[in-house]
């Protein structure tokens, strides 16, 4: 079987999008660190006692790098609507994450401080428990430390072949 075979396979697997948020620790002890947000399409619910997801990372990515340093993260269930949002964090290289949020509306998550997307269908704030190393991943399992409903009645983004697409 050849990568693309494979690809295109699971390319008929629909997945939610959610938006990955951190902060980077700040550099010294009067500033803030900088926002990190990547998109992702492999992340669910691993268990509800005690609440745990799981986000899937590109290893050496730069949210890999920073979930190794920093164990407070968020995730921001991404509605229909935010099409936008979600290319814009799946750019490859791509401009500054500040630059990226910039235009953004969003809140600071009270345990993260990480940011959690205005309009989000639903929102997540996690401590890292586990990193499991999967082939050129790595598996991020976090406890959900808060949970809120933005906005609950919207239309879920998906990713389904290739392309973003909303619930008709």
């Amino acid at each position: 079987m050849s990568n693309d075979e494979f690809r295109a396979a699971l390319a008929r697997l629909a997945a939610g999008v959610v938006l990955v948020t951190a902060q980077e620790p700040p550099l010294d002890e009067h500033g803030r660190g900088e926002d990190v947000g990547m998109t992702a399409t492999a992340f669910m619910s691993v268990s509800l006692d005690p609440p745990l997801v799981l986000v899937s990372l590109r290893n050496d990515s730069r949210m890999d790098d920073l979930l190794a340093e920093q164990p407070l993260w968020a995730v921001s269930v991404l509605a229909g609507s935010q099409r936008h949002i979600a290319g814009r964090f799946a750019m490859k290289g791509r401009i500054s994450d500040r630059l990226l949020f910039e235009d953004i509306p969003y809140v600071r998550g009270e345990v993260t401080n990480a940011p959690l997307v205005g309009g989000a269908l639903a929102t997540l704030e996690c401590r890292t428990e586990q990193r499991v190393p999967a082939g050129d991943h790595t598996l991020v399992i976090g406890r959900v430390m808060t949970a809120a409903l933005p906005s609950p009645d919207g239309e879920p983004l998906s990713y389904f072949r290739g392309r973003y697409r909303q619930l008709d």
